[in-house]
């Protein structure tokens, strides 16, 4: 392409920083575009007012397409641009590896917002900076209208989004799993897959760059059970200048790493019935989706978006070709994940 992309963004959006890291380490050229700014009003309105958003760019340099959605984002530019590719040539890995992409897009983002907007220090250091990292230049009269603005937002949004005191035990025990289970994969492993990294790294790495950097009880949890993800995290900001070779890097299906196939058993204890309530809650029309997690209940208000991913996963599965369909039936056999496709 002979002009740069455009991604709108900030740094306290988990899944800005995934696609600004995605792009670093596949070499795209890009503009990295403040929300909020005069540069990012300038740029076409996406149908969805949502961040990142990813600007196409014509051979005039003009933008003349935009579009939201890490996930559809990354697979558009996978066939845009050749090398450095994010999904593994093996199908049964790649299909792993977009289960395990969802599982932080969708349950390990619930981690993030509980841990920035349940916890005092937390919110206090959310309100007062968030606001202000698109532009410095607000008036101290704007500033605090902005704070109270996304604090009380935000604040109100916890039981819509499952951060309520019924549900924390499971979001901090989830957390604190994840973490041990990373920090025995790190110690072995640079990526999920192998070498190099995927679409799953980038969407841990999304979410786990506000966890394991910003909010101070998430932080502190962090320093305690996994200084490796830690480092993971603050290397994985910028691969650009990890070598790559064509298509080599990848594992095959019969040697994914047992600390990445520990991660479906953690999926399928608590990102799986979610999903599958989720789901149900809109068959029984009810606004409210329920499931039990660990032995006790979880709930929350149900989720569009998150229907959709589900449906976009089976569409993934029934894809598969028939052998390689059970070879993935094989590995996800007694990690709970298999209840998505039954």
């Amino acid at each position: 392409m002979p002009h740069p992309l455009k991604l709108i963004g900030v740094p306290g959006s988990p899944y800005s920083r995934k696609m600004r890291a995605a792009l670093r380490y596949r070499r795209i050229p890009f503009e990295w575009v403040l929300q909020n700014t005069a540069a990012a009003a300038a740029l076409p309105r996406p149908k969805v007012p949502v961040i990142p958003v990813l600007g196409f760019v014509d051979d005039d340099g003009e933008c003349t397409e935009v579009m939201t959605d890490s996930s559809p984002q990354i697979m558009r530019l996978e066939g845009m641009y050749e090398g450095r590719g994010l999904v593994p040539t093996d199908p049964v890995v790649a299909f792993i590896d977009y289960l395990l992409e969802d599982f932080a897009d969708e349950w390990t983002t619930k981690m993030m917002y509980h841990y920035r907007w349940y916890y005092g220090p937390a919110i206090e250091k959310a309100g007062r900076l968030l606001p202000i990292q698109g532009d410095l230049k607000v008036s101290d009269e704007e500033w605090q209208g902005a704070q109270e603005y996304i604090t009380d937002r935000q604040v109100s949004r916890r039981a819509l989004v499952g951060s309520t005191e019924e549900n924390r035990p499971i979001i901090e025990d989830s957390y604190v799993r994840l973490l041990r289970l990373l920090d025995a994969h790190f110690a072995e492993h640079d990526y999920l897959f192998g070498s190099r990294p995927s679409r799953a790294d980038f969407g841990l790495y999304g979410q786990l760059t506000q966890l394991t950097w910003w909010d101070p009880e998430a932080v502190a949890v962090a320093v305690r059970e996994s200084g490796r993800t830690i480092i993971w995290v603050d290397r994985v900001e910028d691969l650009s200048g990890l070598p790559v070779d064509g298509d080599a890097g990848w594992c095959g299906r019969d040697s994914i790493p047992s600390t990445t196939l520990a991660l479906l058993k953690e999926a399928g204890r608590t990102y799986v019935p979610f999903m599958l309530a989720n789901s149900a809650a809109f068959e029984g029309d009810e606004e409210m989706m329920s499931c039990t997690i660990d032995g006790a209940t979880y709930s929350q208000g149900r989720f569009g978006y998150q229907r959709k991913c589900l449906a976009w996963l089976r569409d993934e599965y029934q894809g598969l070709a028939q052998s390689d369909r059970a070879a993935v039936d094989a590995l996800l056999a007694g990690t709970g994940c298999e209840a998505l496709f039954t």
